[in-house]
């Protein structure tokens, strides 16, 4: 499976244009050059949920940056996607004190469970589940990150648990 970074980004043929006027909005309170290229960004992906092509590129034009520079920042950047996610990320921490502890096996259960890859997102888009490199909560190991509950000494069994709380709040 390739890296997050280096899949196809997708194209989207009718995003909503409140969506570009917001960003718009935010745009005219910055600099409008590559200097603001992240926070833009950033904004524009809490207004979409995701960077498709359409929306990079209208950021790169919006700040007079090329295209090509964008996608460089946002496939570099962990925190940006290309693809629509879920409700619910799911962040998997496989560093090394949660590997050592077993967190294939967590993440092997999520798999399962959610019928997803890694970078995944469920047909019913409530979960998107993806592996991280380290949450900095290594006395936890392994940890698993539901958006910003963290979840520690995971193990395969309170996967479904964990599913389940996020699934009946829906």
């Amino acid at each position: 499976m390739k890296p997050e970074a280096q899949k196809e980004t997708i194209s989207v043929a009718n995003l909503p244009q409140e969506g570009f006027l917001e960003l718009d909005q935010y745009i005219e309170t910055t600099a409008k050059d590559e200097s603001v290229l992240i926070h833009v960004l950033h904004k524009a992906q809490s207004i979409f949920g995701y960077l498709p092509r359409e929306v990079q590129l209208y950021v790169g034009r919006k700040l007079n940056v090329s295209g090509a520079k964008v996608f460089g920042v946002v496939s570099f950047y962990s925190y940006f996607t290309t693809n629509p996610v879920g409700k619910h990320k799911i962040n998997v921490c496989t560093g090394t004190a949660c590997y050592v502890r077993g967190v294939e096996k967590v993440f092997d259960k999520f798999k399962e469970l959610l019928a997803v890859e890694n970078g995944g997102t469920t047909e019913d888009k409530i979960f998107t589940l993806k592996d991280v490199r380290c949450v900095g909560a290594c006395g936890l190991a392994p940890v698993v990150m539901v958006d910003d509950k963290v979840f520690g000494h995971v193990k395969p069994e309170d996967v479904e648990k964990i599913i389940q709380q996020y699934r009946e709040a829906e």
